[in-house]
């Protein structure tokens, strides 16, 4: 009984010599921090003072983890972007350094996940875990780590990838009026990457909630979400989160293609990027320039767009294909945003009102659209039969015009016109529904073969529609050439271009009937080369007897003449 009190008493003992040996060999470290505050909050942006150590883009923290990026760094104060609800900040509230810049996390547990630009989820799936982070500033990789590009991405889209072909590591830009189907092929292009082995990462840049909305809803439909990544920016969000939300989803598409993957990714779009960056330089008191945006413009979206590239296979070999969307206004290619990213890019592809009032989807105008990249890694199909029809199409276009006038046209003439209005009918794609590439060529060869040109117009959709299918029973030897052949041999043409006209022998006008010939009677005569029937028939003459006893002719007889009244009476 009296052994377990002296036991506990001995671990007692123990216990507390113990904690004061501990509290004997501890030395207090002290920390550094630098803290400074809150000089004034305007929409979107803070000044701040106390903070003499701090960077240039260096994250700075406020209260309520409002987190922001050091923009100016002056002598006397910092002006701070802010990446959140400021509404809560006053003049007075400590901010403190954080001592890195800011970053976004990435990796595989992306895929399928819609986040803002801080990498928070913005959908119902939980929190997201992930082990690395990036910096949403990284230098573009250098020249001498760069290889030529080669591989063709496919769209799905015919006028694109026959005319306009684009490459895997290529910047092509999509630029058109609103409501011209700027996002639609972007999404096309998207959704035609499924199960090519390409991640694809959709940055929605101060879009409406709605819209984004859409989107996602559109590509968890046809079950595109398992490969691409969502980031987002809405209208209402801070101008700083509209503003680093490209360089967030470059750094994710970056840490793909540096895993050896082939990524695509699209910004829609780059004109809501450049009016941020313009609002928030304008209240940092940056000097304007331009229509008011800041001398630096070209160079944020270049420092962005030079990071798409094709990696050399010693450093894995993967690419980064950037589709960068801009909105002009009444089609002003000519505007300053407009002009620096068409010379940032590799090509453009410009969407045309006119052609989308007419119904012809998608309404690339082939003449101002162009490609200066893609030719290259474009496959010898598409070769052997693009150069002829771009050449076809644009001499349709540009006597389309003198054709409205109500000109007197020749026989050629109206010819190249009829060919290039089924050229543009065969092109015209619905949204949403991509082509595969034998169909494509099948479709192709058969204009160039000038099969089409007997179909009316009014049943052009469900030709092509009846090609398209035909495709389907190409020989499997003939589609992997499709793929690998460096030329189209002329027996693969043959094969293709003959499944093509029997595919299109039901859409084929039957020759019209031949008139029935009437038998001419005896009492019809040839006057001035029209046949009449003679009112007064003439009677037989009958042949004279051998005899030689000719027949009696017969008493003429004479119309008695008519009496008059007088005689009468």
């Amino acid at each position: 009984m009296t052994a377990a009190p002296e036991n506990l008493q001995g671990v007692l003992d123990r216990a507390f010599s113990g904690i004061g040996q501990t509290l004997e060999n501890f030395v207090p470290q002290l920390t550094l921090r630098e803290v400074g505050k809150v000089i004034s909050v305007a929409t979107g942006i803070a000044k701040v003072s106390g903070l003499p150590g701090v960077g240039f883009e260096e994250l700075v923290k406020f209260p309520g983890d409002v987190l922001g990026i050091a923009f100016n760094v002056d002598v006397d104060e910092t002006g701070v972007v802010l990446l959140g609800q400021y509404q809560s900040l006053h003049a007075g509230d400590e901010v403190e350094r954080t001592g890195r810049v800011m970053d976004v996390a990435v990796g595989d547990e992306l895929l399928g996940r819609v986040i803002d630009p801080l990498g928070r989820p913005l959908d119902d799936k939980g929190s997201l875990t992930t082990n690395k982070r990036l910096p949403i500033e990284r230098p573009a990789a250098a020249i001498m780590d760069r290889a030529p590009v080669t591989v063709p991405l496919q769209t799905g889209l015919m006028v694109i990838d026959a005319l306009i072909p684009i490459g895997r590591g290529q910047r092509e830009l999509i630029l058109g009026d609103r409501q011209t189907g700027k996002t639609a092929i972007a999404l096309d292009s998207i959704l035609n990457q499924r199960g090519k082995n390409v991640i694809c990462v959709y940055c929605a840049i101060g879009q409406r909630a709605s819209a984004v909305a859409k989107v996602v809803a559109n590509l968890r439909e046809k079950g595109a979400m398992d490969y691409t990544v969502v980031v987002v920016a809405e209208g209402n969000d801070a101008p700083g989160l509209t503003y680093i939300t490209p360089y967030a989803a470059t750094s994710i598409a970056e840490y793909f293609m540096e895993k050896g993957r082939d990524v695509l990714i699209v910004y829609d779009n780059l004109t809501q990027h450049a009016e941020a960056y313009r609002e928030l330089s304008l209240l940092l008191r940056r000097p304007p320039g331009r229509e008011a945006f800041p001398g630096d413009i070209f160079y944020i979206h270049s420092r962005m767009l030079e990071r798409a590239t094709h990696l050399r296979a010693e450093l894995g070999g993967g690419s980064l294909t950037a589709l960068p969307i801009i909105e002009t206004e009444a089609q002003d290619i000519s505007a300053y945003i407009p002009t620096n990213l068409i010379s940032i890019t590799d090509g453009q592809i410009y969407l045309s009102p006119s052609l989308f009032e007419l119904g012809v989807l998608p309404a690339v105008d082939v003449g101002k659209s162009v490609s200066r990249v893609g030719g290259a890694a474009q496959r010898a199909a598409y070769r052997a039969v693009a150069g002829d029809l771009k050449l076809a199409y644009a001499q349709f276009e540009e006597l389309e015009t003198f054709a409205r006038f109500g000109a007197r046209l020749d026989d050629d003439t109206r010819k190249i016109i009829e060919h290039g209005r089924r050229i543009r009918a065969c092109l015209k794609q619905p949204e949403f529904t991509p082509v595969s590439v034998p169909a494509q060529i099948t479709v192709l060869l058969a204009l160039t073969a000038n099969l089409f040109d007997p179909v009316l117009l009014e049943k052009m959709t469900d030709a092509a529609h009846a090609v398209q299918a035909a495709a389907e029973t190409i020989p499997a030897e003939v589609s992997a050439r499709l793929d690998t052949a460096a030329k189209l041999s002329d027996e693969d043409k043959k094969t293709i271009v003959e499944i093509a006209r029997n595919a299109l022998a039901p859409f084929q006008p039957r020759p019209e009937p031949e008139p029935e010939v009437k038998i001419e009677s005896k009492a019809e005569t040839k006057d001035n080369g029209k046949v009449k029937a003679d009112a007064n028939p003439k009677p037989e003459v009958k042949a004279e007897p051998k005899s030689g006893i000719k027949p009696e002719p017969q008493a003429e007889i004479k119309p008695k003449p008519e009496t008059t009244p007088k005689e009468k009476s």
